[in-house]
């Protein structure tokens, strides 16, 4: 007998488990029960030969002619033939290298036959059926009804391991199963009427029918979202255990001097937000909180605040972005939006004023080491950087806060890597624009509380976004171009966006092609940029943008345009997040399939952030009714960030979701699926928590205990693998 632990060659051989070992990893026997079946075959009641229709799914009773087997021409292997009949007309079944075959398909013995039935040279034919043959003297009636009507499970396969011969194997692997014992408690289990994890397995490989096929599958899809759900109730639990400084805010110090400098009203969704993330930090465990919200609704003055009631505690916070120009541009907000509480140290300072640096990776160094030494001694209360922020020589006098912008951009190992740099476990704030649905916050953050903003403040204006289909309407295109004159005409800025650097191979992009095919046609700013100044937009002034141009270059662009001394800035997505021109009022974006729904979102929120309307122009030339078309009539139709992050996550395989921000989870996830399954794992978070509360380190639940054990080891195997 066998358990799920067994190693695989003693059930099967060692020749097959390695064919299996090489094509889908399996190794165990437990890896095999868990490659599930995508779909299953019916074996219908018997059809004549006769009959038979190209493409239809057929179960015949027949009986053996006669068997050839032949080399294929030009290359390695050989067919093996049988031709059969049932009385009405001849079949051929074919089968590919299994000459062995002959012993069982001799002529003159009757068998049953199964598959799709295929033409080929004006001959019908089963190619690999399913097969049982039935024993002389047996009851042909018996064996027909036994057969017919049967589920047959389709796997995952390969060319070298097919579907029906990984069938074969897990066959013999159930024939070899001991009793599997069952971690999911079984109060959880009869409560919802699931089969134990025995028959859980077995049932959704050998269905007796589809609903049983059904309850096992729900059985082993809520198993992974209770495990997981487990998994983040008990960090949870550990995080709150932690022990760290309570950064409480205090009476008439930054934070107090900057409320009352600012010359507008938070939003009541702002207050809200403030007022749990003040409750959290007076707390004397870490706070771990996701702030989520839709472009332009004042996640960073929200930071903001928080950061300064950790500088008025005697301590700094550190604010990690993903890109050399959102930490500038982030530098240039905080700066503006401080004032003079920016400028301690300085002659004249105002009472209580700390200071804000920035520590990025192309920093010439001069400008590295005074900003290394403010954060060092504690003078630059707000420290702003990139990945630079996690280099070894980057010290801080004490670490507060960390604030990590634009979260998906950055694993759980960079967040850690920062925590390593203060005294004692530091607050934890992590922003993100991508709006995220419950479901996907609850399972990828599920370590995180979550805040999020849906107002937009007073003053934004609207965005209006409509598509150009290039191949359809070729002169809206110049008509584009005209809108942009006309908006620079008014006094106001434009961006034009490209997916690409320069004209070439991937290597040159900014992001990664999520959809379609690769194309020499896509446009690049470095070949766009000239064409439009001498072109369809000359006597504009034109410059660009992008990320294989020096900090330098970057940073004088971006001042130059946000001064308003550039009209047009042709860029790839590095503007996508944080860059903040109140003047620039159109966008028009090249290639706009090339893009991500969320991304696309994202982009044009740099538009409309003044007092005059936006307006964003999606390029493409996607034809109607294809999907990346239907994606961009998506993005026009609405501006509910939230919507169209579900049209996105719809459009991405599941593990881009899953696998980005949570280390290890995509092997243990085979049968989740976030969206899809919300029900369930509300349900397995409401139950994992409930179980936890009763038994918080699970000491009365070893099974689960060994469980989730053997899923964290994973997860921390996966953590270092991507060290």
């Amino acid at each position: 007998m066998a358990d799920l632990e067994s190693k695989l060659s003693s059930v099967i051989g060692d020749r097959t488990a390695k064919v299996l070992t090489e094509t889908f990893d399996i190794r165990t026997v437990g890896d095999l029960m868990r490659h599930y079946p995508r779909r299953y075959l019916v074996r219908g009641e018997l059809s004549d030969i006769s009959e038979l229709v190209e493409g239809d799914e057929v179960t015949i009773l027949a009986e053996v002619l006669s068997s050839t087997n032949r080399p294929l021409r030009g290359r390695k292997g050989s067919i093996f033939e049988v031709v059969v009949t049932d009385g009405t007309d001849k079949l051929s079944l074919t089968f590919f290298n299994q000459a062995w075959r002959e012993k069982e398909l001799k002529a003159g013995r009757q068998g049953l036959f199964a598959g799709k039935v295929g033409v080929f040279n004006g001959k019908k034919q089963l190619a690999h059926p399913d097969y049982e043959m039935i024993p002389d003297g047996n009851d042909v009636d018996a064996a027909a009804s036994s057969f017919a009507g049967k589920y047959l499970p389709v796997y995952p396969a390969s060319a070298k391991m097919p579907s029906w011969k990984i069938s074969k194997c897990v066959e013999m692997a159930i024939d070899s199963l001991d009793e599997v014992e069952d971690f999911l408690p079984e109060h959880i289990r009869s409560s919802f009427g699931y089969p134990t994890l025995h028959q859980g397995l077995v049932q959704l490989h050998r269905p007796a029918d589809l609903d049983s096929a059904e309850s096992s599958r729900e059985r082993l899809t809520f198993d992974e979202a209770f495990l997981l759900q487990s998994l983040l109730v008990l960090r949870r639990n550990e995080l709150r255990k932690l022990n760290t400084a309570s950064r409480k805010a205090i009476k008439g110090g930054i934070l107090d001097s900057f409320d009352a400098s600012l010359p507008f009203q938070l939003t009541g969704g702002q207050k809200s937000v403030c007022a749990e993330i003040e409750a959290d930090l007076a707390q004397d465990h870490p706070m771990h909180r996701l702030l989520q919200g839709e472009v332009g609704s004042g996640k960073t003055i929200v930071a903001l605040r928080a950061m300064l009631a950790v500088v008025d505690s005697g301590g700094q916070a550190a604010l990690l972005a993903p890109t050399e120009v959102l930490a500038a541009q982030h530098l240039r907000t905080i700066e503006k939006l401080l004032g003079p509480l920016a400028q301690g140290g300085t002659l004249g300072s105002h009472e209580g004023a700390t200071q804000v640096t920035l520590i990025t990776g192309s920093q010439n160094a001069a400008a590295r080491k005074a900003a290394l030494a403010l954060a060092a001694s504690g003078d630059a209360g707000i420290v702003i950087g990139t990945h630079a922020l996690l280099g070894e020589k980057v010290e801080f006098k004490d670490l507060g806060l960390i604030v990590v912008d634009e979260q998906h951009r950055f694993g759980v190992e960079q967040r850690d890597a920062l925590k390593e740099k203060a005294q004692k476990p530091p607050h934890l704030l992590v922003m993100t624009a991508t709006p995220i649905p419950r479901t996907v916050a609850m399972t990828v953050f599920g370590d995180l509380d979550v805040s999020t903003l849906r107002e937009l403040p007073l003053g934004r204006q609207p965005i209006t976004t409509h598509v150009i289909p290039v191949m359809e309407k070729p002169t809206y295109l110049e008509r584009a171009w005209a809108r942009i004159r006309e908006e620079v005409g008014q006094g106001h800025q434009a961006y034009v966006v490209a997916p690409r650097i320069a004209a070439g191979s991937d290597e040159n992009a900014d992001i990664d092609f999520l959809f379609g095919t690769e194309s020499s046609d896509i446009a690049s700013v470095e070949e766009l940029a000239p064409r439009l100044h001498g072109g369809d937009l000359a006597g504009l002034r034109v410059a660009m943008l992008h990320g294989r141009l020096s900090s330098e270059e970057k940073e004088s662009t971006m001042k130059a345009f946000a001064a308003g001394e550039i009209d047009v800035l042709v860029s790839t997505t590095v503007i996508e997040v944080g860059v903040d021109v109140a003047n620039a009022t159109i966008m028009v974006i090249m290639d706009a399939d090339r893009f991500g729904v969320s991304q696309l979102h994202q982009l044009r929120g740099r538009v409309g952030r003044g007092t005059s309307p936006g307006l964003c122009l999606l390029v493409t030339n996607a034809i109607a009714e294809t999907p990346a078309r239907e994606r961009l009539d998506a993005v026009a139709g609405t501006v509910d960030g939230f919507e169209l992050s579900r049209i996105d996550l719809e459009q991405r395989r599941e593990g881009d979701v899953l696998g980005a921000s949570q280390s290890g989870t995509q092997s243990h996830l085979r049968l989740l699926r976030v969206l899809r399954d919300e029900e369930l794992i509300e349900k397995a978070r409401t139950a994992a928590q409930d179980l936890i509360a009763t038994s918080l380190d699970l000491t009365s639940y070893p099974a689960l205990k060994k469980e989730l054990s053997a899923m964290a080891n994973d997860m921390a195997v996966d953590y270092l693998d991507k060290g």
